[in-house]
């Protein structure tokens, strides 16, 4: 039987410190899931939930992106997978009764977990300006208030659409097709804070803004790096394919500033190996990094693969690099430029560990170089990523079986919602074939991101907020600049399935409208109703929940929106057009609209038949075509950057916990890095607390510092307790949502504009 949600916060004066775990996933990552599920939804419900999860006929797990195999096993889910099953499939429930007995004033005071755990949103829900309690209002109300907010704007851009990574293909693609047809293109979304330097870096070099590599390349891959990446608690099931390329003889290099039980030893719970025999030892080598030095890692990868094809030959692929590339000459004369101490300065390895591992790449016959927020959040971090990709160019390893580029995403269907149409700088082909299909004229100037979103609100400029799923007040940087402008928004809409801070941190006036889930059946127009997602790895498939929804008058996503376009477009000729009630109807219908305006969804319905898989058009992976200005893949010169950490200061980021994904926090527990019971911890060299004249479990704040154009900022998160941790000297590593308050809203990455959330340099105070 599920139990009662927490009545208390996470109390930290019971923060426990035990010896962090020599490996990932094993029996005790089963039983945790197991518990979890059974505390949200019981064992009947569990079992009819997990057993669909990520399953042909079943529904796409609401966690990451990890791609399937076309044959699945019976359990297709991993510990955190289940975890946000269970979060969303929940029994608990946050209905009116629940906004009765608290005030707004009330939950504002409750942490992330507390919020997050208290269930489902069942009704519709209104706050008025100056109000005190959130009011159920009906369907019809809260969206002709929307509707009618949106249509009394003096200026589109007064209004910002946001979108987490979990909304469909479908349900995205109406979404921006309302904001184009209102007549902006402020669609900032998740994207903007993770993977967005990848795709800078990418669409530049090798013309897609995406991996070029399928679940079969890692496979078969001969080296995989994976570098800025905790695959254990971030992407689980990654390390059942990890196994499979070292069954095959794969190496693997791990490289990371934090020695993560999920790159050094995976215990699969599905085979006896893993179970009885002690599992697989996965990273033939751990590289632990200096934070930000990773750029300077590839450049000396880099180094050493010309150094040693000047010497003896027989290192690079000239055939490739002639027929398919251009630029290598600027690429050697900055690498001639760069010295093998600075290269050391800035990774903290020596120049004959770093030979080491170039010696590796250049044994290599195929190449797959995995990353994640560790690379992209930096303020160089698609410099980086060009390096990444110059060394990936030198052999020849893109295009090629077990070789390539592979940006780990970190939500279900956040590369899918950017394929279809959620992206603030849309492209003119994709424009110009939505001006087709819908009879409109769409905008063109280009709208805000993330980043340039919170300076809009800041200064008084959004009247409209919507938020498509996610929790976007605290996701984003700078948390009070982003609570302070929030709080100057004329109405803001919250669409989502679980309560979280992004509702008590609020507009003048606001709207929650609850949402189905992944996991709840969707019948609309007589019948069951799919929606389609895209994996990492350009994968295109359907899901479909089968649990009964929390409330009976819950509306999808697709529903909701489709019902505001034909309000909010009422009359307007110059708007789009389209049936709306059909398309709310019959999901088919806007499968259809897709296929009509996106290149590689033609036959889209039929495709998706019967669990079916299909993969959408890569130049690079497809036929070594690359879209960009030169027609070939660009090596490119990067000077190299690292940070500098002033004295006394240490260089600080952000993380997750194995308890939480994004901003929703399962538990109170981080079992990998043996942290217990807690969440206020900063994981800190031993030599650097004593230096810094602490000591270990000292209670300290946390104080960014940022040069700003008004001179030095500073900002402030309070009472974390120091732990001894194996990280490089003068790095550290804390959890967020709790420290975003310190990521300075103008540091962010050049060309992407990334906030820096793996860079932040702080001081430490004791409380007093």
């Amino acid at each position: 039987m599920a139990t009662k949600p927490p009545t208390e916060d996470i109390d930290e004066s019971k923060l426990r410190i035990k010896e962090r775990e020599r490996y990932a996933v094993g029996v005790p990552a089963v039983l945790h899931a197991l518990k979890i599920s059974y505390e949200q939804m019981g064992v009947v419900r569990s079992a009819r939930s997990l057993l669909r999860v990520n399953q042909k006929d079943g529904f796409d797990c609401p966690g990451c992106a990890w791609p399937e195999e076309d044959r699945r096993h019976l359990a297709e889910f991993c510990e955190n997978g289940a975890k946000a099953v269970a979060e969303e499939a929940t029994v608990r429930k946050v209905d009116p009764a629940f906004f009765a007995r608290h005030s707004v004033a009330e939950l504002r005071t409750r942490d992330d977990w507390w919020l997050g755990q208290q269930g489902r949103l069942t009704h519709p829900m209104l706050l008025e300006e100056g109000g005190t309690h959130y009011r159920p209002i009906s369907w019809d109300d809260a969206l002709r208030e929307i509707a009618t907010a949106l249509r009394e704007l003096d200026d589109p851009d007064e209004a910002v659409f946001y979108t987490s990574g979990r909304t469909s293909n479908e349900a995205a693609f109406l979404y921006q097709l309302l904001v184009r047809g209102i007549g902006t293109n402020n669609l900032p979304d998740c994207s903007n804070m993770c993977h967005e330097s990848s795709g800078s870096a990418l669409v530049e070099t090798i013309g897609i803004g995406k991996g070029t590599v399928s679940i079969e390349d890692i496979h078969e891959a001969d080296l995989l790096i994976v570098a800025g990446q905790n695959p254990g608690t971030n992407h689980p099931r990654m390390l059942s394919a990890l196994e499979k390329a070292k069954d095959k003889g794969a190496t693997i290099i791990a490289v990371n500033p934090l020695p993560e039980a999920g790159l050094f030893h995976f215990r699969n719970p599905q085979t006896p190996r893993g179970v009885l025999l002690g599992g697989t030892k996965l990273a033939d080598e751990f590289v632990q990094i200096r934070l930000g030095g990773d750029q300077a890692l590839f450049q000396a990868i880099g180094k050493h693969l010309l150094e040693a094809e000047e010497r003896d030959g027989g290192v690079l692929d000239h055939d490739f690099i002639g027929a398919h590339t251009s630029g290598i000459d600027e690429y050697r004369a900055q690498l001639a430029q760069v010295s093998w101490e600075d290269l050391s300065v800035a990774t903290g390895m020596t120049p004959e560990r770093l030979r080491e591992i170039g010696e590796h790449v250049r044994r290599s016959k195929s190449t797959i170089v995995c990353w994640a927020m560790g690379l992209t959040q930096h303020k160089h971090s698609v410099p980086t990523l060009r390096d990444v990709v110059n060394v990936l160019l030198l052999q020849g390893n893109i295009g090629r079986p077990g070789a390539g580029v592979c940006p780990v995403r970190g939500h279900s269907n956040v590369q899918g919602d950017r394929t279809v149409g959620i992206y603030e700088k849309p492209s003119e082909e994709f424009l110009a074939a939505l001006d087709r299909e819908f009879a409109f004229t769409a905008p063109r100037e280009h709208g805000y991101d993330t980043v340039e979103a919170i300076r809009a609100m800041r200064d008084g400029r959004v009247r409209v907020f919507m938020a498509m799923g996610g929790n976007f007040v605290s996701a984003t940087p700078d948390t009070r600049v982003v609570e302070d402008g929030m709080s100057k928004v004329g109405l803001t809409v919250q669409v989502s399935t679980k309560l979280n801070r992004s509702h008590v941190v609020h507009g003048r006036r606001a709207i929650i409208l609850p949402t189905l889930g992944r996991t709840d059946r969707d019948r609309r127009g007589g019948k069951d109703q799919r929606v389609t997602v895209e994996d990492s790895m350009g994968a295109v498939h359907g899901s479909r929940g089968r649990l009964a929804p929390p409330a009976d008058d819950l509306l999808s996503e697709v529903a909701i929106l489709a019902r505001l376009c034909e309000l909010v477009f009422a009359d307007r000729a110059d708007a789009p057009q389209a049936d709306w009630r059909a398309l709310e109807s019959d999901y088919a219908a806007i499968r259809a609209h897709i296929s009509h305006v996106i290149p590689g969804f033609e036959d889209y319905e039929q495709r998706i038949e019967k669990g079916r898989t299909f993969f959408l058009p890569n130049g690079p992976r497809d036929e070594r075509r690359f879209a960009t200005a030169t027609g070939k893949a660009m090596f490119t010169g990067n000077p190299l950057e690292y940070p500098v950490i002033p004295e006394g200061r240490v260089l600080l980021q952000t993380l997750r916990s194995h308890d939480q994904y994004n901003t929703t926090i399962y538990g109170k527990d981080d079992r990998y890095r043996g942290i217990h019971d807690g969440r206020r911890v900063v994981l800190i060299n031993a030599d650097d607390i004593r230096e810094l004249g602490f000591a270990e479990g000292d209670i300290v704040d946390l104080v960014s510092e940022w040069n700003g154009p008004n001179g030095l900022e500073e900002r402030r998160a309070e009472e974390f307790r120091l732990v001894s941790y194996d990280t490089p000297r003068r790095n550290a590593a804390a959890y967020y949502p709790e420290t975003n308050v310190l990521v300075p809203l103008d540091s962010t990455a050049d060309v992407s504009g990334t906030p820096t959330s793996k860079a932040v340099v702080v001081r430490l105070e004791k409380r007093r």
